[in-house]
């Protein structure tokens, strides 16, 4: 892909410093397209930086594609996105910008990003932040996600918050023992939350989430969404923060 947009961008160059070179390669003859490569690759030698220049335009063009599209699928799902009714809404509720993030218990980028989010919201103090249950990662990860979705359901957002604390730190396998043991460590009704988990309420939950992710193209966690951006994948807490600012000063 390089070496074709390198060798287009050439052409009429060549054309100019020899007209009768034809710059059409359908057009060309067998004899004119040896002499075209040969001008390509001893223009490429003596300046190779043209390569990098073209492969930063070429991503440059990606990234603003990607932009354009995200900001296509956000509009046509923003509803469900901010407001679908059923998911956990923290930090500040009357915020100035919206954070979402599409999280699975079980996935260790989540993990990471965990206490840095937690640090943003908190430090800010003017974030909403939406989290949506999005169990990917096999069975562990789909009990973690029904526990929280149960719990919300059950105690509501405080106890909540609760579970999604202390789930993301929860090490071994997510059994019936180990949830019923996390419930009546965080005082819940641990018979209440787990026959809620079975419910097809909570079945119902993480089936539109899930088909909310498929409509945004996501197929990974940590994923966020902030306001009129995409951001797939981990961010650091400083670049969480430039997002934000960016996106105020935007707003």
């Amino acid at each position: 892909m390089t070496r074709f947009l390198t060798a287009t961008a050439l052409a009429a160059t060549l054309a100019c410093a020899g007209p009768a070179l034809a710059t059409d390669l359908t057009e060309m003859t067998e004899a004119e397209r040896d002499a075209f490569g040969a001008a390509v690759r001893a223009y490429l030698m003596e300046n190779p930086q043209v390569i990098i220049e073209a492969v930063n335009e070429l991503e440059r063009r990606q990234q603003a594609a990607r932009g354009d599209r995200d900001l296509d699928l956000i509009a046509a799902n923003r509803s469900d996105i901010f407001d679908d009714g059923f998911s956990h809404v923290g930090g500040n509720p009357e915020g100035d910008v919206t954070l979402v993030e599409f999280i699975d218990y079980r996935c260790g980028y989540c993990r990471k990003a965990h206490e840095e989010v937690k640090e943003l919201i908190e430090s800010d103090g003017n974030i909403r932040f939406i989290v949506k249950e999005f169990p990917i990662l096999g069975p562990d990860s789909l009990e973690s996600s029904k526990f929280a979705i149960a719990v919300l359901e059950v105690a509501g957002d405080a106890a909540y918050e609760s579970a999604h604390d202390a789930l993301i730190k929860l090490g071994g396998t997510v059994n019936e023992t180990a949830l019923r043991r996390l419930a009546e460590t965080l005082g819940l009704d641990a018979e209440a939350v787990l026959a809620e988990m079975e419910s097809d309420r909570v079945a119902q939950r993480i089936a539109e989430t899930r088909a909310l992710a498929q409509r945004l193209q996501i197929n990974g966690t940590p994923t966020f969404v902030l306001e009129d951006s995409l951001l797939r994948g981990y961010l650091p807490l400083d670049a969480m923060r430039q997002v934000v600012a960016q996106e105020r000063a935007e707003g």
